[in-house]
């Protein structure tokens, strides 16, 4: 298959390496031309004129974004439309909202184009050598595309889940539950880290990760950050949330759902992002109250 990819991220270009390997004819479209050039040393087709991106596409394209959520989204589609007619496929392999693929694709189906969300899972390794996909959209649509999925994915690793917007529904509620995961390895290491029996932390991680209950892509990643405790020690003890935890929770109680644990990890999260004023203020009330120790910033 002829695809035209959108979004020359680490996920974007391991993708388009994915395919290319699959012995499908890939061109990434990039705004950046030093961007392109980097791509085109690389070995790929990397253009940054819309123009002469969709030429190298066939009569009935396939373009499949990789680009973050929300006006991102947009803006790419707003940018293809005038390029785009019936019986085209638009993907988006991003993290976007499923209720916003619901908007996305009742527009573009007005126009006879067929939008798929595959909510993407497996990072740049995953992307590279073998995904996990989750496609939601019309049906007719992904089956065309399955070989292509196929490809993409490690053994048994796609599905599709229903009609728009499913994809991105699954995999709101997969990146939920690794919220939960990563937060519950991270407290176990703190534990371990605490102990009086001086463990090899990065020893345990790789114990763990072979053929205990445990075992899994989040605690082979943990083997691998243990490496250096030097360097994690060196990091800020603030941790992002990019908003599929949010949206999970929102879901939930939307539905009355109880996702407790999951909802905890997400708190945990925003805690690390909120040390500031609240924080001396508690430790002020500390020594107000008990006389506690209330350290200055050095």
């Amino acid at each position: 298959m002829k695809i035209g990819l959108i979004g020359a991220g680490k996920m974007g270009i391991g993708l388009a390496n994915n395919m290319i390997r699959h012995g499908h004819d890939v061109v990434v479209l990039t705004r950046a031309s030093q961007r392109a050039e980097e791509l085109q040393l690389g070995g790929l087709k990397a253009v940054t004129d819309t123009g002469a991106f969709i030429q190298q596409l066939d009569p009935s394209k396939i373009i499949w974004m990789m680009v973050p959520a929300g006006d991102a989204v947009d803006d790419t589609i707003d940018l293809l439309l005038p390029h785009l007619k019936s019986g085209d496929v638009v993907i988006d392999g991003g993290n976007s909202h499923f209720e916003d693929s619901v908007s996305r694709s009742e527009f573009l189906a007005a126009r006879g184009i067929d939008y798929l969300d595959v909510g993407t899972s497996g990072g740049t390794e995953g992307a590279l050598n073998g995904a996990c996909l989750m496609v939601g959209g019309p049906r007719e649509a992904f089956m065309r595309l399955e070989p292509l999925f196929s490809d993409l994915a490690v053994e048994g690793g796609y599905g599709y889940f229903g009609r728009s917007g499913a994809g991105h529904y699954v995999k709101m509620v997969h990146n939920g539950i690794e919220y939960a995961m990563m937060q519950a390895i991270s407290e176990g290491f703190e534990l371990l880290r605490k102990s009086e029996y001086g463990f090899d932390l990065e020893k345990i991680a790789k114990v763990y990760d072979r053929g205990s209950i445990v075992e899994g892509f989040l605690m082979g990643t943990t083997a691998r950050a243990l490496r250096s405790t030097e360097e994690i020690e060196s990091l800020l003890p603030v941790v992002k949330s990019s908003g599929e935890g949010l949206w999970t929770v929102e879901e939930a109680l939307r539905l009355r759902v109880p996702v407790e644990t999951i909802a905890l990890s997400l708190f945990k999260r925003y805690a690390t992002q909120s040390q500031g004023f609240g924080a001396k203020l508690l430790s002020r009330m500390r020594y107000e109250f008990g006389g506690h120790e209330a350290r200055k910033e050095e």
